[in-house]
């Protein structure tokens, strides 16, 4: 009798782990659906595209769309190639993460690990920027801009991206360092180490995790970006996003709907594969930040 009774516990709970799969799997499955269907599609010649299912497999794949998406990206009457935008957002993202996690890894140490009057208060003015919409400061930004002789290129961008990421970076870094112990701080001072000796030499060597999870955060964010690539960039100094934009407005004639989603797809790879690279330390880095703070 107890016997069956183990065995029945057993049973129910291997059908409530099984339920509990079926359902993710079908989550997975929802959400990677678009990303398969646009996969396919690039692989088909525009006629297969136009008179299939969207579904179907190329009976002949092709990689013209691919070709096509990387050299024949159209911005105005200017055809460059989206590989001339990737050394824009390049140029915009490498810069732009640099800074703002230095920045934000200083001011999280500062907040954390040295009290001062006021500290909650310039946290809190800090973190406030996290929730600032951005449309609301499209016009403020762009005449700071313009006065700083910064509008309508590159640089701009690196400032922008740069000082909108410091609230998020700051917070990222200020959470992890309460977890570090002060009397860790405290021995470094009693040895005569100061500010910046303990910054390197005793914080930073501990917050790897850290520094991973704010370099991904960072650069998903600026790649991904839209709004201020638009709004602050024309022409050859367009990053990968607005570009891609641009490619799919100024088609003419029938829509090539191959080569839009390979185009989609080269947009995307870089954040693709920084998420299946580094995404396990991603998760690492924000459970080692989220014990207090």
């Amino acid at each position: 009798m107890e016997r069956k009774r183990v065995s029945l516990r057993w049973t129910v709970k291997a059908a409530r782990r099984f339920g509990v799969y079926l359902v993710l799997l079908g989550f997975v499955l929802f959400f990677i659906a678009p990303l398969v269907v646009m996969a396919i599609a690039s692989f088909k010649d525009l006629d297969a595209v136009q008179h299939t299912s969207i579904i179907s497999w190329p009976q002949s794949p092709t990689l013209e769309p691919w070709r096509v998406a990387w050299s024949s990206a159209c911005v105005g009457t200017s055809c460059v190639g989206l590989q001339g935008f990737y050394a824009n957002t390049f140029a915009i993202v490498i810069p732009a993460v640099i800074v703002s996690a230095l920045i934000g890894a200083v001011n999280g140490y500062a907040l954390s690990k040295y009290t001062f009057k006021g500290a909650n208060l310039v946290y809190a003015i800090i973190l406030f920027g996290t929730f600032a919409p951005y449309q609301v400061m499209l016009i403020p930004i762009s005449k700071a801009l313009s006065l700083l002789g910064l509008s309508s290129g590159i640089g701009g961008l690196i400032l922008l991206h740069t000082v909108y990421g410091l609230p998020m970076t700051t917070m990222f870094f200020r959470n992890y360092f309460m977890t570090v112990p002060q009397e860790l701080v405290h021995a470094a001072q009693v040895d005569g180490a100061k500010f910046w000796r303990i910054f390197w030499t005793v914080i930073m060597p501990m917050s790897i995790p850290m520094v991973v999870v704010t370099v991904i955060w960072q650069f998903t964010s600026i790649w991904n970006d839209f709004l201020f690539g638009v709004s602050y960039t024309s022409g050859e100094n367009v990053p990968i996003m607005v570009a891609l934009n641009n490619m799919v407005s100024t088609s003419a004639g029938a829509r090539p709907y191959n080569v839009h989603m390979a185009g989609a797809l080269l947009a995307a790879l870089p954040t693709l594969v920084i998420y299946l690279v580094a995404g396990k330390y991603f998760v690492r880095g924000l459970m080692a930040g989220a014990v207090k703070g």
